[in-house]
């Protein structure tokens, strides 16, 4: 993979040096440092520089980046992969139920992973597997994929800042509060690996705002805003107010309507990683919600 990105420079940037205006731009200590092996990849005004350079307004600095390789250990599967936006960096999918979206002990070839890896490799281009933002096995919904580690360490830095905004969609049952904010730590459960539990001791500091769309025959449609991202963080924090998510196996195993939790991440907003352009998305309801409504 081979990107060229270009930054006109302002006055707001003049006398800072081009390794400093990187690391605000997002670019990680570990991209710096392979830019700096490589000759010819840091230009300033068509003149290759070091990294050190003071830059002053109006010059017109181009960073070559060469990224060489594929994803290691992960197999490449003819996954049918629901694409909602592709550019050169970034890749954004819509997750379809029972799908994985990175390989483990009992899902090893049919994840979101393999099947980019199929993908890219069907186009011979390298591809190594960076996902911002996890989605689990039953969840549905936007996933947002970093092609390149300039664009996956710009991402991941904003995924940590709350820059990435989420919002979801879910079936609960009965009648929740019109709105809610839910304030309650989560930790791992005593015994187990997966599954999650409030922990007021030991719990790791946990929010999510929801609000009720539609009631219908003893479930609500909620929307719902996450200020953390916890493991389970919805699915546990729905079940510890008395509105749990049916079909979910670990906290609610109810299937008469449904054989998976019903959420879904139908929304994702956040700033281009390269030209920093604001970005929105949605990925519509699922068919499997539509017997609740």
């Amino acid at each position: 993979m081979n990107r060229t990105f270009t930054y006109n420079i302002t006055s707001d940037d003049e006398g800072k040096s081009i390794s400093f205006f990187l690391r605000e731009f997002g670019f990680s200590h570990h991209i710096l440092v392979s830019l700096k092996k490589a000759p010819g990849s840091v230009v300033c005004n068509d003149e290759p520089v070091f990294l050190n350079t003071v830059l002053k307004g109006n010059d017109i600095l181009k960073i070559h980046y060469t990224e060489e390789g594929s994803s290691e250990n992960i197999v490449p599967s003819d996954i049918p992969l629901d694409i909602v936006y592709e550019d050169e960096d970034i890749i954004l999918i819509n997750k379809q139920a029972k799908t994985p979206v990175h390989p483990s002990i009992r899902h090893y070839e049919n994840t979101i992973a393999n099947g980019l890896c199929s993908y890219f490799l069907k186009k011979n281009e390298s591809f190594t597997f960076r996902c911002i933002n996890r989605l689990d096995l039953d969840t549905t919904g936007l996933i947002l994929i970093a092609k390149h580690a300039v664009s996956g360490a710009i991402l991941s830095s904003d995924m940590t800042k709350r820059k990435i905004h989420r919002q979801y969609l879910a079936i609960a049952e009965g009648m929740t509060a019109k709105t809610g904010r839910i304030c309650a730590p989560i930790g791992r459960a005593d015994n187990s690996i997966i599954e999650r539990k409030i922990d007021f001791e030991n719990g790791d500091y946990a929010v999510t705002n929801y609000e009720r769309l539609a009631y219908n025959n003893g479930y609500s449609l909620i929307m719902l805003k996450l200020e953390t991202g916890r493991t389970h963080q919805i699915r546990v924090h729905m079940n510890y107010i008395n509105h749990p998510l049916p079909g979910d196996y670990l906290y609610n195993p109810v299937y008469d309507k449904i054989n998976r939790q019903p959420l879904h991440s139908y929304r994702l907003e956040f700033v281009h990683p390269v030209t920093k352009k604001s970005m929105e998305f949605y990925a519509p309801l699922p068919d499997d919600f539509k017997v609740f409504l």
